[in-house]
């Protein structure tokens, strides 16, 4: 089960269809406990229940149910932050993932129900699959964020704190597995993107020391070539990614497009199938500016990023 996406919006929808929420900025997990045994599952189908043990209980025991949320956890002002996912991510050793789990603690904000006691939920109107699961009364680190009337107010109120943006949903939308669906709006603030890796250059010097990515913004005319991103990869990024792009080599670009000399030169080639996260001083331009490298999107696969 894949669960189900927002559409980019352009402005917050008024009017009383409508309700807000706040868009975290961590990691979508569809939770399902079924015959006694609980397992989450990331936007690309993938089991990640072992990264997650503090969420890998429900609240309701071994009560047959199916929830959609995002994984969050806090950076050291407060707020929301992705990149404080990424060590946490990636692990699938149980004993690993404990001592993270101490150290960078998750909270799982369940914002859809989607079965419960064998019930299929999925095409009832939002507003009632919500208010079964404001009944159920989460809290500790399975948690229900509020929602919102007025759209306008969360959508400033979201700016000037800092957090990603919100998400916009009308209150009759059904729940489509594996859809995106304009009856789900989303207006991050944040110019941060999802670009795929087409190369690596190394660090000058030397042949080995992965120092920058060359990214593309997937269409339907094949990958786009928009720039090279060396800022946000220091040592510990460097070797992360190199374990990453290790066995992806090919011998021709993947671009559908010319690489600029000065970029090809001394680049290697991969195959296009890591997602990066990538912040921008500006969308729309043919290429990044001042672009700044966030983490890898294990949660997504290239083919995520054309709807």
């Amino acid at each position: 089960m894949r669960p189900m996406l927002a559409t980019p919006g352009k402005h917050v929808p008024p009017g009383d269809a409508w309700v807000h929420e706040v868009k975290w900025d961590g990691v979508r997990a569809l939770t399902e406990v079924r015959d006694g045994v609980l397992r989450m599952t990331s936007r690309n189908e993938n089991a990640i229940t072992v990264a997650w043990p503090e969420l890998a209980s429900s609240p309701y025991g071994d009560r047959d149910l199916l929830v959609d949320g995002e994984i969050i956890a806090l950076n050291d002002r407060g707020v929301p932050d992705f990149r404080t996912l990424q060590e946490r991510m990636h692990v699938r050793k149980a004993a690993t993932a404990e001592r993270l789990a101490t150290r960078v603690p998750a909270v799982y904000m369940v914002f859809d129900l989607l079965r419960l006691d064998g019930e299929d939920l999925t095409s009832e109107p939002l507003e009632t699959r919500r208010a079964r699961l404001e009944a159920l009364g989460l809290d500790s680190t399975w948690q229900v964020p509020p929602q919102y009337d007025d759209g306008a107010m969360l959508h400033e109120a979201t700016l000037q704190q800092g957090l990603e943006g919100i998400v916009s949903k009308r209150r009759t939308s059904v729940y489509r597995f594996g859809e995106r669906t304009p009856h789900w709006l989303k207006l991050p603030h944040r110019h941060r993107l999802s670009y795929v890796v087409g190369g690596w250059r190394p660090q000058e010097g030397t042949t080995d020391r992965l120092a920058a990515l060359l990214v593309g913004e997937l269409t339907e005319d094949g990958l786009r070539y928009r720039g090279r991103v060396g800022s946000g990869i220091g040592p510990k990024q460097s070797r992360a990614l190199a374990e990453q792009v290790a066995g992806l080599a090919r011998d021709d670009s993947p671009f559908a497009d010319e690489v600029p000399a000065v970029d090809a030169r001394g680049t290697h080639w991969l195959e296009p199938v890591l997602v990066v996260d990538i912040d921008t001083h500006g969308r729309g331009y043919e290429r990044l500016r001042q672009p700044s490298f966030q983490g890898v999107r294990s949660d997504l696969a290239p083919e995520d990023l054309l709807a």
